[in-house]
């Protein structure tokens, strides 16, 4: 049963979230797909990730969890960078995660505008993203909030 959206509240993440949301990396990883790695390949480089945008920095960063009645059901990391066409400063969503019986429940998407309101309140232009190409759900998902692909790398396994 999908559970109406107005019933999650997003909150700023505090230090005790953490483990939360180190528990949702293989969430993370699954959703990679990318079978011409090794899947602890693959984990170790979202768990690495996740603690490296997770790190203490200069760079203007809010982490936020969404969490329905006081239980944490998804996060959002979002930061500056640089665009790389304008090279102005603008918004970026390194993580966005949510639990699998979180999935469809609009939790993604109230940390979604979320994001976008921190971004606009520093007075960022564009939001940016990343997301795996095999990873179908999220595009839509991406793509139903307005976001369109800008650029694409490939790769070829040769081995």
């Amino acid at each position: 049963m999908v559970q109406p959206a107005t019933e999650i509240s997003i909150r700023n993440a505090q230090k005790t979230d953490l483990p939360f949301i180190h528990s949702l990396s293989p969430v993370l990883a699954e959703r990679a797909k990318l079978d011409w790695h090794k899947g602890e390949t693959v984990q170790n480089f979202q768990d690495n990730y996740i603690v490296e945008m997770m790190a203490d920095t200069t760079v203007q960063n809010i982490t936020l969890i969404a969490e329905k009645e006081g239980v944490a059901s998804g996060f959002i990391h979002v930061r500056e960078r640089k665009d790389d066409i304008s090279g102005e400063d603008s918004g970026t969503v390194p993580l966005l995660a949510v639990t699998e019986k979180a999935q469809g429940t609009g939790a993604g998407r109230l940390l979604m505008e979320a994001a976008e309101s921190w971004s606009k309140a520093q007075g960022f232009r564009l939001l940016h993203l990343e997301v795996f190409s095999s990873n179908n759900q999220a595009q839509g998902f991406y793509q139903n909030l307005g976001f369109r692909p800008e650029t694409m790398n490939m790769i070829k396994s040769l081995g």
